[in-house]
């Protein structure tokens, strides 16, 4: 299984998993699966990490850092089916019928200049290639919008039939993860 990875879910591994990783097992085993290409870093995500919470991902993953980590985003370029669907099923209706068209124009550029629009891009330009075992890691539901302009990745990658998955449940297909909780705990 090859998975591409979300900012948020690069946020949740750094905030609520590595704090308990004390002898840094899983550290080591997501840096081996970047490194063996198991798991994609696309440059834009990388970008995000950078301004998401005062670079945080960054500074606690350093090996992201290494540029033979990412996959460079320039070449990937929609195809007129995704501006289609863009433009049809991918708004979200509500915040579309309050737009300008200039101001529609102006979201739908910035959209497809970002991390999650290069995600989408990636997984159908690569899914075949990697015989439906290509997947999105991310945090994110599919219901909840936010207010923003355009659907959360979810309930985009539905429409397109990309697979997701969310970050606990990548972790638990690690085989080389064992979880143990200690129930011999101290009480204070």
């Amino acid at each position: 299984m090859r998975v591409v990875i979300d900012t948020s879910s690069l946020l949740s591994l750094v905030r609520y998993y590595l704090p308990f990783d004390k002898n840094q097992i899983l550290y080591n085993l997501i840096e081996s699966k970047i490194k063996s290409g198991e798991i994609i870093i696309l440059d834009k995500v990388y970008e995000e990490c950078k301004y998401t919470s005062k670079g945080l991902v960054l500074k606690t993953i350093n090996y992201l850092n290494d540029k033979r980590t990412r996959i460079k985003t320039e070449e990937l370029l929609p195809t007129t089916k995704f501006f289609n669907q863009l433009e049809n099923q991918f708004i979200n209706g509500a915040i579309r019928n309050k737009l300008t068209e200039v101001e529609f124009e102006n979201r739908k550029n910035a959209y497809l200049e970002s991390a999650d629009a290069k995600l989408l891009l990636y997984c159908l330009k690569n899914k075949n290639l990697f015989d439906r075992n290509l997947h999105i890691i991310t945090e994110e539901t599919e219901t909840s919008n936010d207010n923003k302009s355009f659907k959360k990745l979810p309930a985009i990658c539905k429409i397109l039939d990309i697979n997701v998955l969310t970050l606990p449940k990548l972790i638990y297909s690690y085989e080389e993860i064992d979880l143990i909780i200690s129930t011999n705990l101290k009480r204070h």
